[in-house]
């Protein structure tokens, strides 16, 4: 089998994408790394045997496409099912098409499962045991990490071959071989196909659609060079790809967070619009930063946590797109702040502590006495109030519940306000050991 396609219908009704399908791996777009001589997915498809695997990428990045070329390399049936459109009982009856396949030919079935991950686990457990048995040669595709929508059991029967969205240069080459062999002399400025490789974000698929777009607009109004204005008037306003619960959204608002953390305005800056860009809500984008000005900033630049909060509240007032400047100005206000997570560690040793902890009874000079009983009993007694002390500051005194081991839970640095905040701490805690006689 050299053609996958020999029984696709005239071109002209096919749609661009599917006319461009690669029919030989020397025809693939991108995934150099995985197809390359030498490279594990050539190899693998090179040696003859053909084994169970995920193929994890975002979308138009060629799954579907590599699974039908193997299914010709292996020449073997090639059945398709989607996780979005298919349940238990679809998936029984493929497995009784591959038996019949199998004893009317003696031919090996290729299943590939578009969106493996949408699977729950009762249905991804239904594969093994025809994967097990060797019945079908299982190929999911996922944009997902596998690691974590791909059952354990399922998981260790496949090899996971990673591909990456498409480079600029690689949709170049796509972007010629559309021009060449589809879009009938039609005509494009650098303009025009710059703004499309970027639209396109690295997805193939997407890239051809709007090609195909394009070519009817063109055809409609009548021209033959499209330049930069008639795709910005062609297109309608689309967003970046990302699936706001999937992990493309979490990896970008990671690479923010650690951006604001790594004091670069400039990158913090970039990843904020390319979340704008990708659809992502303002005001989640502006909890998150509040989130940072209190993990990465703290007592270090107390300024921060303000100006974050401000920020939200003025979007809050504004909405799109004025509000978004004032989110953009919290971050890079954020980024080029004084660092410090001395608050954010002593919280989080302190919690752990508390957990596993018992719960001791507060010490009765702490406690509140709003009644003559509570008075009797010595609730409040011997407290000493901070500001009847010299420089307001209680000296010696233990705040901790009776028994508690010493703690030192924040640390301040030496960085912005925490500095002198680590300076105050220190002359307190000389005074307490002054006071308790510690100093001699």
């Amino acid at each position: 089998m050299d053609d996958l396609f020999a029984d696709q219908q005239p071109a002209g009704n096919v749609p661009l994408a599917e006319q461009l399908r690669p029919k030989t791996l020397s025809e693939v777009v991108g995934q150099s790394h995985l197809l390359g001589v030498g490279k594990p997915l050539r190899l693998a498809i090179e040696s003859g045997k053909p084994h169970s695997m995920i193929l994890w990428g975002p979308p138009g990045v060629g799954k579907t496409t590599l699974a039908r070329l193997m299914a010709t390399h292996f020449d073997a049936e090639f059945l398709a099912l989607s996780a979005v459109f298919s349940g238990v009982k679809d998936i029984r009856e493929a497995m009784t098409q591959a038996e019949a396949s199998k004893a009317r030919s003696g031919r090996h079935t290729i299943l590939f499962v578009d969106e493996v991950h949408r699977f729950n686990k009762a249905q991804q457990d239904a594969f093994l045991p025809y994967v097990e048995s060797g019945l079908v040669t299982f190929i999911g595709a996922t944009t997902e990490n596998p690691s974590f929508e791909v059952n354990s059991a399922l998981l260790s029967r496949a090899s996971v071959y990673v591909l990456d969205s498409l480079k600029p240069a690689e949709m170049q080459q796509l972007f010629s071989r559309a021009l060449s062999e589809a879009l009938n002399g039609l005509r494009f400025t650098d303009e025009a196909r710059d703004r499309l490789i970027g639209w396109a974000d690295g997805d193939a698929r997407r890239f051809l659609n709007v090609l195909e777009t394009l070519r009817t607009a063109a055809g409609a109004a009548k021209v033959s060079e499209l330049d930069g204005a008639f795709v910005e008037s062609t297109l309608a306003q689309n967003l970046r790809r990302f699936d706001k619960g999937g992990e493309a959204f979490y990896d970008q608002i990671s690479a923010l967070h650690k951006s604001v953390r790594g004091s670069n305005p400039d990158a913090a800056l970039y990843w904020f619009v390319r979340m704008l860009d990708g659809g992502a809500d303002p005001l989640y984008l502006g909890r998150r930063i509040v989130r940072m000005a209190s993990e990465d900033i703290g007592l270090a630049d107390p300024r921060a946590l303000r100006i974050a909060l401000d920020a939200c509240e003025t979007y809050e007032r504004l909405g799109s797109p004025e509000g978004e400047l004032t989110l953009a100005q919290a971050v890079i206000y954020l980024a080029c702040a004084a660092k410090s997570n001395a608050a954010y560690m002593a919280y989080n040793e302190a919690r752990r502590f508390v957990q596993q902890d018992g719960s001791r009874p507060v010490p009765l000079h702490l406690r509140n006495a709003p009644t003559k009983l509570m008075k009797e009993l010595g609730y409040g007694k011997q407290y000493r109030y901070a500001h009847d002390e010299p420089g307001a500051y209680a000296a010696g005194e233990d705040y901790f519940p009776e028994g508690m081991p010493a703690v030192d839970w924040y640390s301040p640095t030496d960085r912005g306000l925490e500095a002198k905040i680590a300076e105050k701490l220190a002359y307190l805690r000389r005074l307490d050991r002054h006071a308790r006689g510690e100093d001699q």
